[in-house]
């Protein structure tokens, strides 16, 4: 039986995290071979697309910049393997920083950054991480292998919001998994490749999709998701005070709560799962008894109506009206064509019911003019 276990940021932020990720992975190795995907180490992932963009402004800090994401990952691999066995990584470490000290020297002389560069650029943070750890867990005992998930998940051209090819993606995961003997497979998150081989990347967040990706394909029987908290929470505990953890939620609660404005877990990562009627468990890295929270196909009693709260900040509002879109045909057409070309993504929509008023509320995370 194979199991998937995905790490956020949080919880391989350094050595001593990481060595809480391999004691819980451990644990589960009687339940069969373990899947691990990981995201890029606490912050790698703001820094270096902020050395994309301090290197496409011309600014020569972009090398400054490039010089900390090294030393960080150079000192987490002399902090976390013994010195016998550091030599290998810590060479795999420097020659993918020198690789993308080429590609930012390109940007800087172009003074240009495309969305495919910079998803190059930050696909490095999850290509780090997840070499040094799979170098730690075969320094520590484990029959462990690293993969490349850019050679197993397939997606759409479309740089820094890739569309997944299920079918594609699907039989190529099978494929591997099929050969694939070691007890432990570590992948990067958040990244893929697009048909001609081009590095995409899946939305911030996109670790927790790669890792449910992964666990539709291969139908298996639990997903966990490891965070820095222990479930997904009745509200915003930064707002309210007597917030508590939610032991069990149905997959289109999750959905909702997550589409606005949990942070928990990645939105787009329940669809997969939920296809395949797989619970999904989300745990606290530094708490691993804690029983956390299931997502699951489940029926809500009638006297819980209200499961959560969720909120989001900063969010736009565009009312349209006038006598001018009465009876024109294709005039929401239009509107939602114009919302996709700029990457807007709707949230909420509401129409009065003479057809004078169309408001819609965006996410803030897109740009507005």
């Amino acid at each position: 039986m194979k199991q998937v276990l995905k790490f956020g940021g949080s919880s391989v932020a350094n050595a001593d995290n990481i060595r809480k990720v391999l004691d819980i992975v451990r644990a589960r190795l009687d339940r069969g071979q373990a899947i691990v995907v990981v995201s890029a180490l606490g912050g790698i992932t703001d820094t270096l697309l902020r050395c994309g963009d301090q290197a496409a402004s011309g600014s020569e800090a972009f090398r400054d910049t490039l010089a900390i994401v090294e030393d960080r990952h150079m000192q987490t691999v002399k902090s976390l393997l013994p010195v016998s066995q550091q030599s290998g990584t810590l060479s795999l470490v420097k020659k993918h920083c020198n690789d993308l000290e080429d590609i930012c020297n390109g940007v800087f002389l172009l003074g240009e950054l495309s969305a495919r560069t910079r998803d190059r650029i930050v696909s490095y943070g999850e290509l780090l991480s997840s070499r040094i750890i799979a170098a730690a867990f075969h320094a520590h005992g484990l029959n462990a292998t690293w993969a490349d998930a850019r050679e197993l998940i397939r997606t759409s051209a479309d740089f820094g919001h890739a569309t997944v090819q299920f079918d594609t993606t699907g039989q190529q995961i099978r494929n591997w998994a099929g050969d694939t003997r070691e007890d432990v497979s570590v992948l990067p998150g958040f990244i893929a490749s697009e048909g001609k081989g081009a590095t995409t990347t899946l939305g911030r967040g996109g670790s927790d999709y790669t890792a449910a990706i992964f666990a539709a394909a291969l139908d298996v029987q639990i997903l966990e998701i490891w965070t820095d908290v222990s479930g997904m929470m009745t509200a915003d505990p930064r707002w309210v005070s007597n917030v508590r953890i939610i032991p069990s939620i149905s997959y289109q609660e999750a959905m909702e709560l997550s589409h606005f404005g949990a942070k928990v877990i990645y939105p787009p990562t329940i669809q997969p799962v939920m296809s395949r009627n797989i619970p999904v468990w989300v745990k606290n890295t530094f708490a691993p008894d804690d029983p956390g929270t299931v997502i699951e196909n489940r029926n809500n009693p009638q006297h819980e109506i209200v499961r959560g709260i969720s909120s989001i900040n900063n969010i736009a509002l565009l009312s349209l009206e006038g006598s001018g879109m009465v009876g024109v045909p294709g005039f929401s057409k239009r509107l939602f064509e114009a919302l996709a070309q700029g990457q807007i993504n709707v949230i909420l929509i509401t129409q009065g019911s003479s057809g004078h008023q169309r408001p819609h509320v965006r996410n803030p995370r897109t740009k507005w003019c």
